[in-house]
């Protein structure tokens, strides 16, 4: 099973979330970082070109054999599908758009969902934007592992486990931990999903479904593009809690790596946060961050100071959504 983790709690603490502070701390010395606030117009046709690269695979991998398509899915229509899953973050902030246009997010969230197979646009908003808010709140923050998950894998090849199965986790956890009554926006993100579903079915068989949930699945797990999931909360260095991550894979991601400066600019979108560490370097450069997501994941399986238990949490204070 491997070495146990040497953690036996999570790190509990009584000091707030960071981002709010640091927000006000920068905005107070580079007042022109208001400027950055709003939507990138290039965004929804780089979205869009991505759902259609998907439709224009269908063609391709009803026709494949599995194992060929599981190394496509895995290398490719994998990676698209969690770069649309991050689009839907995006949209989730209104970065498609602009906050004048929230239904016009909402319905472009579905059009992005299309190749992912499984409705997740509106759900994941509604708890996402509470992520935020109450960031390491022990309710509130779905993004916090259960103890359960921190007791049952705690040893390298457990948390070796728990990646592979961070999909499964990551979309039902809340469901569990904090669930709430499904809104009509879900409803309609449901069936409008399984229509598309059926047509692709009817049409072009069940080959290009499992490519498309299955691609999505895997680029969850045991993935580069994964090490998003572990690299942005988990405690690499004692007292951080939030971690950017530097390195090439935030060009097909949309930058979600400049997690640091998402988190204090959720106004901002993906593509120019660049500019915000820039600006603001002397706030950022100090704090420590990654420069590879492999690495993030090959040192969360092996490292015993590491694991699902390395997450600050505070205690819930009854706050109401």
């Amino acid at each position: 099973m491997g070495q146990h983790v040497s953690r036996r709690d999570f790190e509990w603490t009584f000091i707030q979330e960071p981002h709010a502070t640091r927000r006000k701390l920068i905005l107070k010395k580079y007042p022109q970082i208001k400027k950055l606030f709003g939507y990138d117009p290039k965004f929804k046709w780089i979205v869009t070109a991505m759902v259609l690269i998907q439709f224009a695979s269908m063609f391709i991998v009803k026709d494949l054999s599995y194992p060929l398509l599981l190394l496509m899915a895995y290398c490719i229509g994998g990676v698209i599908n969690h770069s649309l899953m991050l689009a839907i973050h995006e949209i989730a902030h209104n970065l498609a758009f602009g906050h004048s246009r929230p239904m016009s997010n909402r319905f472009f969230g579905f059009f992005a969902n299309l190749p992912i197979g499984i409705p997740i646009s509106i759900s994941f908003k509604k708890y996402h934007l509470e992520h935020h808010r109450y960031q390491g709140d022990e309710k509130l923050d779905t993004d916090l592992p259960t103890l359960l998950e921190a007791k049952l894998f705690c040893t390298t090849f457990g948390k070796f486990c728990w990646i592979l199965l961070q999909p499964f986790f990551y979309s039902f956890r809340p469901l569990i931990t904090y669930p709430k009554f499904p809104s009509m926006l879900e409803y309609i993100n449901l069936v409008i999903q399984l229509f598309f579903d059926a047509i692709v079915w009817y049409f072009l068989g069940g080959k290009v479904l499992v490519y498309f949930i299955i691609g999505a699945v895997m680029a969850m797990g045991c993935h580069p593009v994964a090490g998003h999931f572990i690299s942005e909360h988990y405690m690499y260095k004692k007292g951080y809690e939030t971690y950017s991550y530097y390195g090439p894979l935030n060009f097909i991601t949309f930058n979600v790596g400049y997690h640091n400066e998402h988190h204090d600019f959720p106004a901002i979108p993906g593509s120019k946060l660049p500019e915000v560490r820039k600006i603001a370097a002397e706030f950022y450069n100090k704090l420590p961050h990654h420069n590879s997501w492999i690495s993030v994941l090959y040192d969360f399986v092996m490292d015993p100071e590491i694991g699902p238990y390395a997450r600050m949490k505070r205690k819930h204070r009854g706050l109401t959504t």
